[in-house]
């Protein structure tokens, strides 16, 4: 029987060189379908890019089977995430993401077939995947060592494949259901800021001057880093939608309402998500600084603009302002999401108003956030305390 060909991957084509050791061909990532090879003109460090290529050679060229009713034996993992990333992918909020896991469980399931999905195999690409370095370390360049891919990315990908699994049943086109095993959920992340570890973070980006040839300049690049941390801290609004936000309603953009000071975190157009992104109403003094900045033109287009257009993502920068307020690299930009949970929660805000504010369920809050509220368990802890109160004696005559 002959073995079923591996379909469209990625491969790392070596460079070549002459008898001299003159360079003669760039090392370079090259689609391989079959006898065919497609070069993709990335180098070897811009695997994400070649990848999103590979992707859209295989929506665009590769047709999986569609026959209703296989036997799990005879339905390949390949055909399976190729169909969720024609059907299911461009739908999501972040299509190119999900691509980037679709191709990276390809790697590893691709030519196995759905008969082979199991605990162990499951576990096994857990073990497989914390193995791997992150593809966007640069310890060449950063000199810091690279770190390893977490449990929990892995997790979110054995979700994608679950999820792949299931829409291929829903279709009708496979006779039995298969179960994806997930490692255990990761503990919820305690780290927020203080008010004062915030505003060392503000002062680094306010104060920051570029620095070109060793020598420090008067140009300010991180100043829109200041914009993003006063929006996230006082609305804990996701960093997408914060980099997205215009003053416009367009397609594909959330936008900021000046007249009625209502963020409008979900991009128009967008489909609602389990990530919830409800209005927002800003608070006055937040307010009156995003209508500053537009009146100003520091923000013409977008509230967060750097060189005059809008961020398409604050990551790199961010952590610059990070490492010089002296913080660790735990503190990421969804922190600023946590840390105006936990001030709201500090503060006493009810619980039913402040999850309405943060776009998630009562009970996400309460179980995450709730124990810094200053009500959290106070009936109780007080009723430990407190003395058990006097039972008066019953009187023995009749109708006293």
């Amino acid at each position: 029987m002959p073995r079923p060909a591996k379909g469209a991957r990625l491969w790392l084509q070596p460079e070549e060189r002459d008898e001299a050791g003159r360079l003669r061909k760039r090392s370079v990532w090259v689609i391989r379908d079959g006898a065919h090879k497609i070069s993709t003109g990335c180098a070897p460090q811009s695997r994400a890019a070649a990848e999103q290529q590979l992707a859209d050679y295989i929506v665009s060229k590769y047709q999986a089977p569609r026959e209703r009713g296989r036997h799990p034996a005879q339905v390949r993992i390949a055909d399976i995430l190729t169909i969720y990333l024609q059907d299911v992918a461009p739908e999501q909020a972040r299509p190119k993401e999900v691509g980037q896991r679709i191709l990276t469980l390809a790697e590893w399931w691709g030519e196995k077939t759905l008969s082979e999905v199991n605990g162990r195999a499951c576990r096994d690409y857990v073990e497989w995947r914390t193995a791997q370095l992150i593809r966007a370390a640069r310890p060449e360049k950063t000199g810091k060592p690279a770190r390893l891919v977490t449990a929990a990315a892995a997790r979110r990908e054995l979700e994608d494949l679950r999820a792949a699994i299931n829409h291929h049943r829903r279709e009708g086109l496979c006779s039995e259901v298969v179960e994806v095993t997930l490692p255990p959920k990761s503990a919820p992340r305690e780290r927020w800021l203080t008010r004062a570890e915030a505003a060392r973070i503000l002062w680094a980006a306010w104060t920051y001057r570029e620095i070109q040839k060793g020598v420090e300049t008067d140009r300010r690049s991180r100043r829109h880093i200041t914009r993003f941390l006063l929006v996230g801290l006082y609305t804990g609004t996701r960093s997408a939608a914060i980099c997205a936000a215009g003053f416009d309603p367009e397609n594909g953009r959330s936008w900021v309402d000046l007249e009625r000071g209502v963020f409008y975190r979900r991009s128009e157009g967008a489909r609602q998500t389990k990530k919830r992104q409800p209005p927002v109403r800003l608070p006055n003094r937040l307010l009156a600084h995003i209508r500053r900045w537009k009146d100003t033109g520091i923000a013409n287009r977008a509230v967060v603009e750097f060189n005059g257009e809008p961020v398409g993502s604050i990551r790199k920068a961010f952590a610059n302002c990070v490492a010089a307020a002296g913080l660790g690299p735990e503190v990421t930009p969804h922190i600023l999401r946590h840390t105006c949970a936990t001030w709201m929660m500090q503060n006493g805000v009810d619980l039913w108003e402040a999850a309405s504010f943060l776009g998630m369920t009562v009970q996400q809050l309460e179980a995450t956030y709730g124990h810094h509220h200053p009500d959290h368990q106070a009936q109780a802890a007080e009723a430990v305390t407190a003395k058990r109160p006097a039972v008066k004696p019953r009187s023995n005559v009749v109708g006293l």
